[in-house]
């Protein structure tokens, strides 16, 4: 497994990161136990959580009954700032909230210390000097070793950064945002932000939710065990005319190569060079481990090339 550092930080990520938001929803805990512990043997690292997973903290409950020992050799990354209750009284970026958020996650994954302590969505009702604050208070505390963000506009990450400048406190190291073959969006303003301060990406949904796996056939209707077949919003989201069209000449392009379409999403992001970890859920170890493999495809600049043309036009 390929090591690489998480932006301009010293803290080292593998290159195939783990989403564990399946954990207590999806996956049952010996299910979930199999899919960690294949996991760490195949070489990942990097686990990625959040509270609010699996119905308000049950993945973070699950990781924290199945690491065990284990916690020492993973980069446990979870987030805060999405709801925990319905009635709006515990979510957000403010210190108030922060530091009751953190020892909550603490205590549910069963660990003193959370690797990258990521901010979910960006809080307008909070000063970033407050929240910038109240993080670098847990750094020192030695309850967080380093912080990133998700789902933040660009001019806000470049807002945080100078933020930071100015108060000499700690900076955020890592963004987490939507970015595949299919989604290309944060490559207009929020890559280069990222590019210039520094900030490791990690791309969630790095197969459209399933569409870039090539298992669903154009025009047929998505089998009811699937991720679309469950979830109609997520299909109406991605299935469409434009994106059908891209996933068929992707296809053709993998084959072409004696490459699998997955082996193809994951290896066009890895060579993305602000990308430090490719963050894939698996509800199976056999998930887990084509994970591993997808990577391996190292593409030529003319293989890249060729993409830009068929995924941007």
């Amino acid at each position: 497994m390929e090591i690489r550092n998480l932006g301009g930080s010293g803290l080292r990520v593998s290159a195939v990161g783990l989403g564990c938001n399946n954990f207590g929803q999806r996956t049952d805990l010996e299910t979930s136990r199999k899919v960690i512990h294949r996991a760490i043997d195949l070489g990942i690292t990097l686990f990625d959580t959040a509270d609010i997973y699996a119905g308000q903290g049950g993945s973070e409950t699950v990781l924290g009954t199945v690491l065990g020992d284990r916690r020492k050799d993973v980069v446990l990354a979870t987030k805060y700032s999405k709801p925990m209750a319905a009635d709006g009284t515990k979510q957000g970026a403010s210190r108030r909230y922060i530091m009751n958020a953190v020892e909550a996650s603490l205590t549910r994954l069963k660990t003193d210390y959370i690797d990258l302590y990521q901010q979910h969505d960006f809080d307008p009702l909070t000063p970033l000097e407050e929240t910038l604050r109240a993080l670098d208070d847990l750094v020192r505390q030695g309850k967080v070793r380093y912080i990133g963000h998700s789902n933040f506009p660009a001019w806000r990450i470049a807002e945080a950064e100078f933020t930071a400048r100015a108060m000499n406190v700690g900076r955020f190291v890592s963004a987490q945002d939507e970015y595949s073959l299919l989604v290309r969006d944060i490559e207009k303003d929020l890559l280069p932000a990222a590019e210039e301060y520094k900030l490791g990406l990690l791309p969630f949904f790095p197969l459209a939710s399933g569409l870039l796996t090539g298992k669903y056939q154009r025009g047929a209707a998505a089998p009811a065990d699937t991720r679309f077949g469950k979830a109609p919003a997520l299909r109406d989201r991605y299935v469409t005319p434009r994106n059908e069209d891209i996933v068929e000449k992707l296809q053709a392009f993998a084959q072409a190569r004696g490459h699998s379409m997955l082996e193809l999403a994951f290896s066009w992001l890895a060579a993305r060079p602000q990308v430090s970890s490719v963050i894939a859920g698996a509800t199976r170890v056999d998930q887990v481990e084509q994970n591993v493999k997808a990577i391996a495809w190292r593409l030529e600049a003319e293989d890249l090339a060729e993409i830009d043309k068929i995924t941007l036009g």
